[in-house]
């Protein structure tokens, strides 16, 4: 009861931090994603019960995050401050269990710098407000492996289970969990004795996913997706040349975007460091040598051993000490990056969310491995700059959603919409997809009212070579991506041309070429933090 306490008290703590943090944030409209597809699912259940959406085509995924909203609306009505409070309730709950895997596998300090980090990071404390389906996943995946070193492995059943009904992408831990386990198998005979014991709750995530697959079939024809969404996620991504690019920006996400380059860096110096001096943990989480503090840590990880894991082989200094863990976090790390590489037309970093917290901690263990107060000040100059991060964007196109910057466009839209929703007479307002969405469905928070949309398929200069002039009133540009003065992307022509082919990147029309193609005059003009929106008329 005692300790049942404690992790709720601490769950609460970090929710009220996390809540002061995005104080500012809970009330925005919604923004890409969430207004085109997650919103509209989960209205679908909040008002009809369907958990396969009807106002948008179906694409698949698995409905456990939509569900969750709806009950949310149904409990406490429905509002963006609900909406954002409930998926930050997923983020608090992430923090927690980061600490709690920190904590089993290394100490207190590592485990609270783990879990500052990782609410502290620009990716994460951007999606912790966001309705997106990657952030539910992390919390389980966490929660899994967790009851996973613990050896609880029907707790573990029940979190791979949640996280494979909030995304389906989530079963790719199973593999890493049965190589685990098999090697268990390998070294002990108990295993052996009662193989069954330990591979049902191994196997039984795959049982919903099953159920899942069996119901969407049922109803849609398909397995997963629809003919678009599986011919641009799967059959277009299949290229051996896409695929080796992906993994770099997989790579690259994971291991350098958003200032994780430092504590990646300082890792890999971490390892040097504990490989050549053989440092040993103390029970502060503060490097030092000796016999007696070594037998102090042997003791306190021994406490941590568990049947499942006792066969895992011996890994090389500096993580000799924490072979299960590092097995489970190399594992879902390398799993992501290969799966995220072969799949996925969007290369969004937040697809790699539940790989994070691991990522996270076992950053932090290596960094550790560093004497006291280098190791400190290489954490806390990252935590500060990730909190700069927050509000620093990059020299390159970058998705808005990856820090801050989705805010500002939220804001921009804002400005935008109240301006269009001003003008007399309802005039043809011709835009690309989000505002078209935000300018015709009024629960997104941007209208009060549908305004007359005219719709492209973006900016680029080939999606503007057949609109008539006489086929709209009004033109809203916007920053529809972020290209920075001095793009690096346009430095290199062969780079430009392998995200064009590959990832369908173009750079957004040049406005002064619409101006002169449609005769046109600017109206109006708002920017906020390089971004940008123009409204023109004829």
């Amino acid at each position: 009861m005692r300790l049942s306490l404690k992790w709720l008290l601490a769950f609460l703590a970090t929710f009220a931090v996390l809540l002061l943090l995005h104080l500012p944030l809970l009330r925005l409209p919604y923004f890409w994603d969430e207004a085109g597809y997650y919103v509209p699912w989960a209205l679908d259940f909040y008002r009809a019960g369907l958990m396969i959406p009807a106002s948008i085509p179906p694409i698949g995924h698995t409905p456990l995050v939509m569900i969750y909203l709806g009950f949310a609306w149904h409990i406490l009505g429905y509002s963006f401050l609900v909406t954002r409070s409930a998926i930050l309730l997923l983020a608090s709950g992430t923090v927690v269990a980061i600490y709690a895997v920190g904590q089993r596998v290394a100490t207190r300090e590592v485990a609270a710098w783990s879990a500052i980090l990782l609410g502290l990071s620009p990716l994460f404390f951007a999606q912790s407000t966001l309705v997106h389906l990657d952030l539910a996943p992390a919390l389980f995946t966490t929660l899994a492996v967790l009851f996973l070193l613990g050896d609880q492995l029907w707790l573990f059943a029940l979190a791979a289970s949640l996280a494979v009904l909030c995304k389906e992408t989530s079963v790719v831990l199973l593999p890493v969990v049965w190589l685990y386990a098999w090697r268990k198998g390998c070294g002990s005979a108990a295993e052996r004795r009662a193989p069954l014991a330990t591979w049902a709750p191994l196997v039984s995530p795959l049982l919903p996913l099953a159920v899942w697959a069996l119901y969407y079939h049922h109803v849609t024809g398909f397995w997963t997706g629809n003919r678009e969404y599986l011919s641009y996620n799967l059959y277009t991504t299949l290229s051996p040349v896409r695929v080796f690019f992906s993994l770099l920006r997989r790579a690259y996400e994971l291991f350098i975007g958003g200032f994780n380059w430092l504590l990646t860096a300082c890792a890999m110096v971490g390892i040097w460091w504990g490989s050549k001096h053989r440092t040993l943990e103390t029970g502060d989480g503060i490097q030092d040598s000796g016999e007696t503090r070594n037998s102090k840590l042997e003791t306190r990880l021994s406490s941590f051993d568990s049947p499942v894991l006792s066969a895992v082989p011996h890994l090389p200094s500096p993580v000799s000490r924490f072979p299960n863990f590092i097995f489970l976090a190399a594992g879902l790390v390398t799993i992501y990056l290969l799966l995220l590489s072969l799949v996925g037309g969007a290369v969004l970093p937040r697809y790699l969310l539940p790989a994070l917290p691991l990522f996270y901690l076992g950053a932090v263990v290596l960094v550790t491995r560093l004497p006291r107060f280098p190791a400190r000040l290489i954490l806390a100059a990252t935590a500060a700059c990730f909190v700069w991060a927050w509000f620093i964007n990059p020299p390159y196109p970058f998705p808005f959603e990856d820090n801050l910057a989705y805010a500002d466009f939220i804001r921009l839209h804002e400005q935008a919409a109240h301006y269009l929703e001003a003008q007399p007479g309802q005039p043809r307002i011709l835009t690309a997809w989000p505002a078209t969405d935000e300018l015709v469905k009024p629960v997104l928070g941007y209208v009060q009212k549908p305004l007359r949309v005219v719709a492209v398929q973006g900016f680029a200069p080939q999606d503007f070579a057949n609109v008539p002039p006489e086929s709209f009133d009004l033109l809203y540009l916007y920053s529809r991506h972020w290209e920075p003065p001095g793009n690096w992307v346009e430095r290199f022509p062969a780079w430009l041309r392998i995200q064009g082919r590959y990832f369908d990147y173009h750079p957004q029309v040049a406005a002064d070429a619409l101006v002169a193609q449609h005769h046109l005059r600017l109206l109006a003009e708002m920017e906020q933090r390089g971004q940008w929106v123009r409204i023109y008329s004829h």
